[in-house]
């Protein structure tokens, strides 16, 4: 397939990467000089330094017979601009485009974007993503990453394992025969940053973060096996009252009267306007690295902080600051990867990555056929596939221990009608069931193969 990339930043860069590695026809455009030598010395692809919205650049990148363009640079009109010269000039058949500002999105303007104003297949908001990703979190206190599939029936969640976990050292077979009730498949251990897909033999170490596919109805249950019994959330200080935090209040809002929410928002105006658009909510003017600031917010009260500002650095301090007033749990939102390792070592105890959870969105929304969804996570170091088995899938008609998984990839859960199967040896996959795959992201050709119709573009 034949892709162009507007933009080669870190959103850029990976899907680049990504789509390079399944030996698609890739060209980046980007107008900084530094980020293009950065492509071209690390990926298998086209890359033109240049405006991407600009027609002769669009044409040099190969728009007149392309199959898609994603237009993800720094600035929303570019990206709007991109997918309208595509469509009008070179009649690019999918065109996505990520858009930060909300004033774009406001449903009373759905029609913007239809074929017949400005073209735009799917629309990607980072704001959004991130905030549905923090409330993901939030709703599974202890967890450190939570992914929805089959239509909300089957989760994936991370977990940290601590001192007190009642099952380190216990080989991974053994957890069946302890709780044989229990519907959960341990798919992935991240281990000193190097992740494995492990077998039954291998065992869970203090310090782990394990990724567990879990039926909704056990994910409790689990957590306590993984010694995780945090008390559900009431009270939520957000910090920061962007775009993300603005969202993520409304969401909690609307989930009625089960969340207490303050909002901490250092610039005035700014937190004028928050308070107007969310009346439920308390809106606090001030630093949130300013310990009176959090008290005022009665912080040693609160059982999560949530820091979404433009600032890691003040996302990682005023979490920490929190807990050490008495916050019982912090999730931040790390813009810096390199950050993101720092943050476990430190007190956070959970973080939220945009680079991987935009990837992630624009890549399901680039998958068609046999495969539902698809998840980044890990660092991009693993995805969890959501597809349907067909007839001509080798891993239909018989037993898993038949088919002999490459190591890499595990079957997480199998959804048959109503039923949801913990996959084992004698596990028979039927044509029409839905398969959760946890594979690393360098065995995802090997997964390709083993449903035969493909991982489709379109």
């Amino acid at each position: 397939m034949k892709v162009i990339i507007c933009g080669a930043g870190q959103v850029g860069f990976n899907i680049a990467r990504h789509l390079a590695h399944e030996k698609n026809d890739v060209t980046v455009i980007d107008r900084s000089e530094e980020l293009i030598n950065k492509v071209r010395n690390s990926l298998d692809v086209h890359a033109i330094v240049g405006y991407a919205s600009y027609p002769d650049l669009l044409e040099s990148a190969g728009a007149e017979d392309a199959d898609m363009i994603i237009a993800v640079t720094l600035f929303d009109e570019v990206n709007i601009v991109a997918c309208q010269v595509a469509h009008s000039l070179f009649n690019v058949p999918k065109k996505i485009a990520r858009i930060r500002a909300q004033n774009y999105l406001n449903p009373q303007w759905r029609a913007l974007f239809s074929r017949d104003h400005m073209p735009i297949d799917v629309i990607i908001s980072p704001e959004i993503e991130v905030a549905k990703a923090a409330i993901n979190r939030l709703q599974v206190p202890g967890a450190t990453d939570m992914i929805r599939f089959a239509d909300d029936r089957v989760w994936l969640v991370g977990v940290k394992l601590e001192h007190d976990c009642p099952v380190v050292d216990t080989p991974l077979r053994q957890l069946t025969e302890l709780f044989p009730d229990l519907n959960i498949v341990v798919c992935g251990i991240l281990r000193n940053g190097k992740l494995i897909v492990p077998s039954g033999n291998d065992h869970l170490l203090v310090g782990d973060n394990i990724y567990i596919a879990s039926e909704k109805s056990h994910v409790s249950r689990a957590l306590s096996v993984f010694g995780h019994e945090e008390e559900e959330v009431k009270n939520v200080a957000i910090i920061g009252g962007g775009n993300v935090g603005l969202f993520l209040s409304e969401q909690l809002v609307k989930a009625g009267n089960k969340f207490n929410v303050k909002i901490i928002e250092r610039d005035e105006l700014r937190a004028v306007k928050v308070a107007e658009k969310v009346s439920e909510v308390v809106v606090l003017h001030g630093d949130a690295l300013d310990i009176e600031i959090l008290k005022e917010a009665n912080i040693k009260d609160t059982e999560t902080i949530i820091s979404v500002t433009n600032d890691d650095k003040v996302n990682i301090l005023s979490a920490l600051l929190a807990k050490e007033m008495g916050c019982k749990r912090a999730i931040t939102l790390i813009n810096d990867p390199s950050f993101g390792d720092l943050t476990g070592s430190v007190g956070i105890d959970a973080f939220v990555d945009p680079r991987q959870t935009t990837v992630s969105s624009i890549l399901q929304h680039m998958r068609r056929g046999s495969i539902r969804s698809l998840q980044s996570l890990a660092g991009a170091e693993a995805e969890v596939i959501e597809a349907v088995a067909v007839d001509s899938s080798p891993l239909v008609g018989k037993p898993l221990r038949e088919i002999k998984l490459p190591v890499g990839i595990i079957i997480g859960s199998v959804i048959q009608g109503d039923d949801i199967i913990v996959p084992n040896g004698g596990t028979i996959i039927k044509s029409g069931d839905i398969v959760i795959v946890f594979t690393a992201a360098d065995m995802f050709k090997k997964v390709e193969e083993l449903f035969s119709v493909g991982l489709e573009y379109f």
